[in-house]
């Protein structure tokens, strides 16, 4: 078991943040390079309207802002679900809830969720097959260590961070896993905060940045923040949000909750200030994004370098999190669980120098399932599996023919089943499956009612129909994820 010394931990991040702050940078990887890295960015749980670029009034996401002020910002980009693996195994995949491997959050013992198959061919595995070294540092939950969602078999030549989801409900956790080793955090037990996962993560992503400088690189970067727990180091960011908000002290009611004997880590051990903690934690991964673009820069890669931001799903309320308060949503209906626009509807930036046209916006509407295509596009793939995406490379240059979808296809298997069909400007949303399979679709025309307020299903059965025949067409059952009326 490998453990991370406190004092190399803290001198290497004081080094790598110096490094950031060099006025000159360096120009390592040849302009002639014809394959451009590839980093994409995802945030947890962040919502539409929690960037101040969409709205969000009560802090500041400077970085991300320019980031969309550098090259394009999407304004109907839809996660691949609404909750947390499902939507990665879109992205990982190319392939949507209908049809991509794991299409729900289950927990496999003795660490882990239920793991991809071993035939499912990934973004990363794409790209290493096209030249690229390829990183993943954050949060898997897509196969414990050992098992085929292993991140080693799925293309990643290192992995660091949780390879559970449900161990990242803690931000101080005792340990997390470089590829198949366990590296304890210093001072961190279940009882004792003192090491921040997070930052460690950063910091190990930086350093993937400086070893790779010299070939073309994929870097996946799928940040915990600001998932519950809401919990921040006790640091200028936090003290910046303190006694700003009205706060309801967040109190568990989950055995185990609280970090001490007896802890348990799928609990949500939150402060006691739960806006001025989520301020705090999304101000944090601002920064992260803010050092990621500005190491890239250092060290000569700009112009060679797409960067694309996104989350994973709409915003939740566990732990003490308030979405009404931040309005997070944006001007959706819905949250995370849901399949209305708050739900699935998430920010989506992409920044590429001479590439992409600064402060550009496009309502291109387009999904997780297309990031797989558009980054083997961008990297002369010479394979490309089956997969429901469409590149968006055209959209992004500005230069030829952008095909579009016919339609986009949601499905959860939660709160009694769900399903969503975007077809045009139409939403179709079908509930409660479980008590009613052929339950009735409620339809609504985003065009004039983005908030999802009046279902106009009576007055358009055509429509309906259209959107009942795409559902049947794009749900293949899985055996291993069955809708519950299908068991």
């Amino acid at each position: 078991m490998n453990t991370i010394n406190r004092r190399q931990f803290l001198k290497s991040t004081a080094a790598g943040l110096a490094a950031l702050s060099l006025a000159g940078t360096k120009c390592h990887q040849s302009s002639a390079v014809s394959k451009p890295n590839i980093i994409y960015m995802l945030a947890d749980d962040l919502g539409y309207g929690d960037l101040s670029c969409q709205g969000q009034t009560h802090f500041e996401t400077p970085h991300i802002d320019q980031l969309a002020a550098d090259g394009m910002r999407f304004t109907q980009h839809y996660a691949g679900s609404t909750v947390c693996a499902p939507s990665r195994s879109c992205l990982m995949t190319g392939l949507h809830t209908g049809h991509t491997p794991v299409r729900g959050n289950r927990g496999d013992k003795p660490e882990g969720q239920h793991p991809l198959r071993g035939d499912a061919m990934t973004i990363a595995e794409v790209l290493k097959r096209a030249g690229y070294a390829t990183g993943a540092f954050g949060k898997w939950g897509l196969g414990f260590i050992g098992t085929e969602g292993d991140p080693n078999k799925q293309g990643f030549d290192e992995f660091f961070g949780f390879n559970c989801q449900s161990l990242a409900h803690r931000y101080y956790p005792p340990y997390l896993w470089h590829n198949d080793q366990k590296v304890d955090l210093p001072g961190n037990d279940w009882t004792h905060k003192v090491t921040y996962a997070p930052d460690v993560i950063h910091q190990k992503a930086l350093e993937f940045l400086e070893q790779h400088q010299n070939e073309p690189f994929f870097l996946y970067l799928p940040c915990t923040i600001p998932h519950a727990e809401l919990i921040a180091p006790e640091d200028e960011i936090l003290q910046n949000f303190r006694r700003k908000f009205v706060e309801v002290p967040f109190i568990s009611t989950r055995k185990g909750a609280e970090y001490g004997e007896n802890s348990s880590p799928s609990g949500y051990a939150s402060q006691s200030e739960p806006h001025a903690t989520f301020a705090a934690m999304v101000t944090r991964l601002d920064r992260m994004v803010g050092e990621i673009m500005a190491k890239v820069k250092s060290l000569g890669l700009d112009e060679n370098t797409i960067i694309l931001f996104s989350s994973d799903n709409g915003p939740h309320k566990e732990g003490g999190a308030d979405p009404e308060f931040f309005k997070s949503h944006g001007p959706f209906k819905g949250i995370k669980r849901d399949l209305y626009e708050g739900g699935i509807r998430v920010p989506m930036m992409a920044r590429w120098p001479g590439k992409i046209a600064p402060g550009s916006v496009t309502d291109h509407i387009s999904a997780f399932w297309d990031v797989l295509p558009t980054a083997a596009e961008i990297a002369n793939a010479s394979y490309l599996p089956q997969n429901d995406g469409i590149s968006f490379l055209p959209t992004l240059k500005g230069q030829g023919k952008q095909s579009n979808h016919q339609y986009l296809y949601w499905e959860f298997h939660g709160q009694g089943g769900k399903q969503a069909v975007r077809l045009g400007n139409w939403k179709g949303i079908r509930l409660n499956m479980a008590n009613n399979p052929e339950a009735p679709i409620e339809l609504y025309d985003l065009s004039a009612d983005m908030g999802e307020t009046n279902n106009i299903a009576d007055q358009h059965p055509e429509i309906v129909e259209k959107i009942k025949s795409m559902m049947q067409e794009a749900h293949i059952k899985n055996p291993d994820f069955l809708f519950e009326f299908e068991k």
